[in-house]
C-alpha cells in the first residue's frame, strides 16, 4: 500500500512526539522499511553514493566506478493509469541501469511479474530518437525480499535471464533479474547465535553480508554480528548514512505515521476478512440446505425409475417402452 506525504501537518501529534523522543534518544530507523531503504541508498551524501555504488557491484559482480541516482517515476502504465515508483532507481559505468527494491512480505502483489514488469519498464525507458536495438544498455531489477519466493530451493541469489528452453542459451545479456530471499540465511545466523559456527565476514559472500546486515540490523542479540559486518567497505558507509537518516525528525515521523497506516489498513482488512467467512459461513450452510434438498428430489426422482423400470420388464414390456417412460438410458434398463 502506498501513502502519500505530500501533506506533513495531517500526522497525528502523537506520532510527532513519538518522533522527536525517538530522535533524542538516538534510535536508529529500521533499513528494512522502504522510505528508509531509499532514503540511506539516495541521499545527496557521499556516504549514500558509496554504499550504493558498493551495493550494485555486490549484487551486479561487476566493479562499479560511479553511480547515479534518476528520477524513481517510470512512465505511466496500464495500471490504473497510475506511474510505477521505483525505491531506487540509478544508472552506472556506461549507462547501464538498476532498481533495487525491498520488500517487508509477499503482500497480496505477484512479485514475479512485479519484477519483470520492472525490468520491462527499465528497457523501455532507453527509448530515444535515432537509436538502434543494439545500443540498448544492461538494466537490473533486484528485489531484496523478507520472505520465501522460492521454497524449492535454498540458493541465494536467484538470478534469471531469458534463455532457450531446453538448451538454455542465453537470447541476450540486456535485461537481468535478481532475486534475494534473505529469511534462507536464517540457518547461518541462527547458527552464530546458539555459538555453534564462527561466522565471520571473511565466510560470506559478498551478498550475504548485506542481506544479514538489512535483516539483522534491528535485532539485539545479532549486534556482535552486525557490528564486524560495520567494518565491510559499503555496509559501513550505509551505515552512516542511517544514523544521519534517523537524525531526521520528518524521516520519523513519516515512517512511523506510515507504519501506524500499514497496521490499521491490515487490521481492517483482518477484520472484513473474518466477518466475510462468518457471512460466508452462514451463506454456505443455506445454500447447501438447498442444494441437499435438490440432490434429494434428484436421487428419489432416479430411484423411482429404476424401480418403475424393474416392474415393466417383468411384466415382459418392450425396451423402447421402458426407455420412453423411465427416460434411462438403454445399458441401465438392461442391467436391472
Amino acid at each position: 500500500m502506498k501513502l502519500s506525504f505530500s501533506k506533513p501537518w495531517l500526522i497525528p501529534r502523537d506520532i510527532k512526539r513519538q518522533a522527536r523522543e525517538n530522535v533524542a534518544q538516538g534510535k536508529i530507523l529500521n533499513i528494512m522499511n522502504d522510505t528508509v531503504f531509499k532514503a540511506v541508498f539516495t541521499d545527496d551524501t557521499e556516504d549514500s553514493r558509496e554504499a550504493l555504488r558498493l551495493l550494485l557491484s555486490s549484487c551486479t559482480h561487476r566493479e562499479i566506478s560511479r553511480v547515479q541516482v534518476m528520477n524513481s517515476e517510470l512512465l505511466p502504465d496500464y495500471l490504473a493509469g497510475k506511474s510505477s515508483r521505483l525505491d531506487v532507481h540509478a544508472t552506472f559505468n556506461d549507462g547501464d541501469a538498476a532498481n533495487l527494491e525491498i520488500q517487508i512480505d509477499k503482500s497480496g502483489d505477484d512479485l514475479k511479474a512485479r519484477a519483470a514488469f520492472y525490468a520491462a519498464r527499465l528497457l523501455s525507458a532507453q527509448a530515444k530518437k535515432g537509436e538502434t536495438y543494439g545500443e540498448i544498455k544492461r538494466v537490473y531489477q533486484i528485489f531484496f525480499l523478507n520472505c520465501v519466493l522460492f521454497p524449492q530451493s535454498d540458493k541465494l541469489p536467484r538470478r534469471y535471464f531469458m534463455m532457450e528452453e531446453d538448451e538454455h542459451d542465453k537470447l541476450n545479456e540486456v535485461m537481468e533479474i535478481i532475486f534475494y530471499e534473505m529469511p534462507k540465511l536464517e540457518q547461518k545466523v541462527q547458527e552464530y547465535f546458539a555459538g555453534e559456527k564462527e561466522l565471520r565476514r571473511e565466510n560470506l559472500q559478498r551478498e550475504e553480508k548485506w542481506c544479514i546486515y538489512m535483516k539483522y540490523r534491528h535485532e539485539a542479540k545479532a549486534q556482535g554480528l552486525i557490528a564486524e559486518l560495520c567494518r565491510e567497505e559499503g555496509i559501513m558507509q550505509a551505515e552512516r548514512a542511517l544514523t544521519k537518516v534517523s537524525r531526521d525528525y520528518e524521516k520519523w515521523a513519516r515512517t512511523l505515521y506510515r507504519e501506524k497506516a500499514e497496521m490499521d489498513y491490515r487490521s481492517g482488512m483482518y477484520t472484513a476478512r473474518k466477518e466475510g467467512i462468518a457471512e460466508g459461513k452462514v451463506v454456505g450452510i443455506a445454500e447447501g440446505k438447498v442444494a441437499g434438498i435438490a440432490e434429494g428430489s434428484a436421487k428419489g426422482y432416479e430411484q423411482a425409475s429404476f424401480e418403475i423400470a424393474r416392474k415393466m420388464k417383468a411384466r415382459g414390456r418392450p425396451l423402447g417402452e421402458i426407455i420412453e417412460d423411465t427416460g434411462l438410458a438403454p445399458e441401465i434398463v438392461e442391467k436391472l
